[in-house]
């Protein structure tokens, strides 16, 4: 299958380069950093690399949180309208499959239990009760604590960012054209994908690139809030894995699937700190209170349905990607 990949030369896309040629795959390498006339907002940069294609793996586009709503236009020009074009020429080229690079950032805040009222969706966290310490959210109808879980596919979307909510509109075009076209979509929505050339030094950076370039400097992982909230970081060859899966299946025509791509382990973004710094032998975390407003609190996948559809299985443990993690390059900007 020739597969064009865009933003294959970046950190994740890269990775399912090397995944597609290791089953047997053509995968067409699509990306500025590569070649700076391939740009994915291009239409006829894009409708010259879709000739002779079979299928497409999206990964081009701008992402981490951003800056408030400042680079709202930047977000939206890369991320949406880089997909509107794409599929636009998919369907002028008769290109009938796509895999989606989406995100576990739809949901907004994850799955919670209130012991009173069973499953609830907190509102965003305020000012005020971040400044205060107080991180976890509360039940919006009698104020008790609640219990973090497992967010499935299935649960409302919830973008609370600029970025969050480029990537939902990606899950609606593509969803648009293959209902037009009678093509397949998939979404992969990622969570905390983290592993080598994870890009370093950048607004856009992961939380794992940041604590491992300070790490590198002698300086110690700096951690928001408390350290306690909870993610799913997912090594970017179990994704790249996850990627190629769905270009080999057989989705149903004329709509979009969403899986969550997770790992199943959840962790704290303070075990985070602590497991990067010991593989480094680097000094202990500081917790600072610091917060970022957008930022939700837990956040962690279900993956049963990518299981359980395209049979996959995460590979590498929390442990061992972590002490590879530690060793590994990373990529500048």
């Amino acid at each position: 299958m020739r597969v064009l990949v865009t933003g294959g030369a970046g950190f994740i896309g890269s990775h399912v380069v090397e995944a597609l040629r290791e089953r047997g795959h053509e995968p067409l390498v699509f990306d500025v950093r590569a070649d700076p006339g391939a740009d994915v907002r291009d239409p006829t940069a894009v409708a010259g690399a879709l000739a002779g294609v079979d299928a497409v793996c999206h990964q081009a586009a701008m992402v981490g949180l951003g800056d408030g709503v400042a680079d709202a236009a930047e977000y939206v020009a890369r991320n949406d309208l880089g997909t509107a074009v794409l599929v636009a020429a998919m369907a002028r080229a008769g290109v009938r499959r796509l895999v989606l690079a989406g995100s576990m950032v739809v949901y907004g805040e994850g799955r919670y239990t209130c012991p009173r009222h069973g499953v609830v969706r907190p509102g965003p966290r305020t000012p005020a009760d971040l400044d205060a310490g107080s991180f976890e959210p509360r039940c919006p109808l009698c104020g008790e604590d609640l219990a973090p879980g497992l967010v499935g596919e299935d649960a409302p979307t919830d973008p609370r960012n600029v970025y969050a909510a480029t990537k939902l509109a990606q899950e609606y075009l593509a969803a648009a054209w293959a209902r037009s076209t009678g093509g397949s979509a998939v979404s992969l929505r990622y969570h905390n994908v983290y592993g080598p050339r994870m890009p370093r030094d950048t607004p856009y950076a992961g939380v794992a690139s940041f604590f491992r370039s300070a790490l590198a400097r002698g300086a110690a992982p700096r951690v928001f809030e408390d350290g306690r909230q909870r993610r799913d970081f997912v090594h970017v060859r179990d994704v790249a894995a996850a990627n190629v899966a769905a270009l080999e299946a057989d989705p149903a025509p004329g709509a979009l699937t969403a899986y969550n791509t997770g790992s199943g382990e959840p962790h704290t973004v303070g075990e985070l700190a602590w497991a990067l710094s010991a593989a480094c032998a680097g000094p202990s975390p500081v917790v600072t209170g610091e917060y970022r407003l957008g930022d939700v609190r837990h956040i962690t996948a279900d993956s049963t349905r990518l299981r359980t559809d395209l049979n996959w299985r995460p590979r590498v443990s929390f442990a061992q990607g972590m002490r590879e993690f530690a060793g590994a390059g990373t990529r500048e900007g």
